[in-house]
């Protein structure tokens, strides 16, 4: 406290700054030690908002306490305080931003002369989060948050929740993940302390990796099934609304969400990121298929020492104790051969169809000089979101935690703290299926007179179980046709399989088309391009064959569905698009 400064009033009360003393109309009121410096800080900063962490640091600044205690003298003070004569309280919560002092504070010197002005503030602050030795903005947390499981499907997946900011952010890492060994490295633990810092913060190891259950090499999650494991952890945490930011090979995963779950993304952010990792002729930045191989056989000959590290972190390759870090969080993140098999996988991936339907506010950022993913990579993915923002920042770190992390954190939180809700929207990223029914068994006698539509009826109540069962919504249901829409492609696969071999048994002749599109949704009917490729594409399979479009085929990589290439086909509104045929679904 200021040195001229002995005695604050407010109200009835005089606070005695010198003799640690408040009286109310001369009458002592009992306070607790902490409870008083609880009450002479928010006085002296009356009409602050005054957030959280700056309370913590400055009541307990030698010690690392949780909010309860902090939730605990406030309300100690408030009890002995009472209410102002306006009925209101003196210390009023602001929601989701901290609490404020509400009445007018006079200050008097020692000799009891009033000072005008307010108090000057010590540099830990009423308005900034409180500073850390590097001159941070942010406190960085020093003890890991608390691990918890959501259940997604028969799988456990690790997640951590931390910060209370007015967002919701899941983070997604690359590769692979350990949230323990998050918090051992004070770079990245000063990265998401900052992201908590604004937000609320949502970590998890995707399944197979870090504190997630381990699943066998050949159940390694797929795209769909991350996102089934992001939307298992928001709901366990109750966030019905979150921004998603994707690092590296988790961008197209949060793209692939955003896209299709335009309602639960209020924001997408990708650093760092690509839409394809092989190279072809369209998009030729990525590795070659030899140089893939070669890195794999590296992986399975290095892993247990800090692969990777000189793409990755340049600026830290030589630092032995972050070289140390990092094997040990690739050990600990996955085994030899899950990292093998993940990375295999990856190679696989392919969005580059469906990035147009990203219609949430994008930020993609990308560093000029990245040594893992090249900026064209990134520029590529901007420049294929719709309204997307790309900036390019100087350095060649891969990882956004090492190198100029400020630089990435401004960005993120301008933008984020500046983003509107997303629009309610009726046109969504979905996967059409839909299936021709093109002969049914000739009528028995006893079904003529019913007009042999018994066994019609009979398959059209299997396929609507099937839909059910594969998380499908039915949008159309006909005599001839069946049109159905999926969160995932996969799913959407395996079902159209189903129906084919239902159709099988029964002796009914279907064939099936699917493709992943923008989808307009409208009460219980679909509509849309996607959903008029998809009727193109069963009218081209063959008898029992479901024929699937190239942007469906690129998204369920490692998902164990195999295909058979059917050659090209001209769509209207898409040009030439190339077809398979599913040979065997898992």
């Amino acid at each position: 406290m200021d040195s001229r400064t002995r005695y604050y009033d407010f109200g009835s009360f005089r606070l005695d700054a010198q003799e640690r003393v408040l009286t109310r109309d001369g009458e002592n009121v009992a306070l607790t030690p902490k409870a008083f410096d609880t009450l002479a800080f928010f006085v002296r900063s009356a009409g602050r908002i005054l957030e959280k962490d700056v309370l913590l640091e400055a009541i307990w600044p030698d010690a690392f306490v949780e909010e309860a205690n902090l939730a605990v003298n406030v309300s100690l003070v408030r009890k002995a305080l009472g209410e102002r004569s306006d009925g209101g309280q003196y210390i009023e919560t602001v929601p989701r931003r901290g609490y404020r002092f509400a009445d007018k504070v006079r200050l008097y010197d020692v000799n009891g002369i009033a000072i005008s002005g307010p108090e000057p503030l010590s540099p830990v602050g009423a308005v900034a989060p409180p500073r850390t030795d590097d001159g941070s903005r942010v406190k960085i947390i020093r003890r890991p948050p608390e691990i918890r499981y959501a259940q997604s499907a028969d799988v456990n997946i690790a997640y951590q929740v931390v910060g209370d900011g007015p967002i919701d952010v899941v983070f997604v890492m690359g590769w692979v993940s350990h949230l323990e060994y998050y918090w051992k490295n004070l770079d990245f633990a000063r990265f998401l302390s900052r992201l908590a810092a604004f937000s609320r913060l949502i970590l998890f190891d995707k399944r197979g990796t870090g504190l997630s259950d381990r699943v066998s090499l050949g159940e390694l999650p797929t795209l769909e099934q991350r996102m089934d494991d992001v939307r298992a952890v928001m709901d366990a945490v109750g966030s019905t609304q979150a921004a998603l930011i994707g690092v590296s090979e988790g961008g197209p995963m949060s793209a692939l969400f955003a896209a299709t779950y335009p309602e639960k993304t209020v924001a997408l952010v990708m650093i760092g990121t690509y839409a394809k990792r092989l190279r072809d002729k369209d998009y030729p930045w990525g590795p070659t298929l030899e140089q893939r191989e070669a890195f794999l056989q590296m992986l399975q000959r290095d892993w247990g020492g800090p692969v990777g590290i000189e793409e990755r972190a340049p600026s830290r390759a030589e630092d032995p104790d972050f070289r140390q870090w990092w094997a040990a969080y690739l050990r600990m993140g996955a085994s030899p051969a899950a990292a093998v098999a993940l990375t295999r996988m990856n190679a696989e991936i392919d969005v580059r169809n469906i990035l147009r339907s990203v219609r949430v506010p994008t930020l993609v950022l990308h560093r000029t000089g990245d040594t893992c993913l090249r900026v064209e990579e990134g520029r590529f993915v901007a420049e294929r979101i719709p309204g997307a923002k790309f900036v390019e920042l100087p350095g060649a770190d891969h990882l956004p935690f090492v190198g100029d992390q400020d630089a990435i954190l401004d960005e993120i939180e301008e933008f984020l703290t500046g983003a509107r809700h997303a629009p309610d929207l009726d046109r969504v990223l979905a996967t059409v299926l839909v299936a021709v029914i093109d002969s049914v068994p000739t009528p028995s006698p006893e079904s003529a007179a019913s007009g042999g539509r018994g066994m019609l009826y009979r398959f059209v109540s299997h396929v609507g179980r099937e839909i059910q069962l594969f998380r499908g919504s039915a949008a159309e249901v006909l005599d001839s046709r069946i049109t159905a829409t999926f969160d995932g492609p996969a799913r959407a696969i395996r079902c159209a399989c189903a129906i084919r071999d239902v159709a099988r048994r029964l002796g009914v002749d279907v064939r099936a088309g699917l493709h992943t599109g923008e989808c307009e949704i409208r009460a219980s009917t679909a509509g849309g391009l996607a959903v008029d490729v998809g009727s193109q594409v069963a009218k081209l399979a063959g008898p029992g064959e479901v024929l699937v479009t190239s942007t469906v085929k690129d998204i369920v990589a490692g998902s164990g569905i195999e295909f058979e290439d059917r050659g090209t086909a001209n769509f209207a509104g898409m040009g030439d698009v190339r077809l398979f045929a599913v040979t065997r679904y898992a």
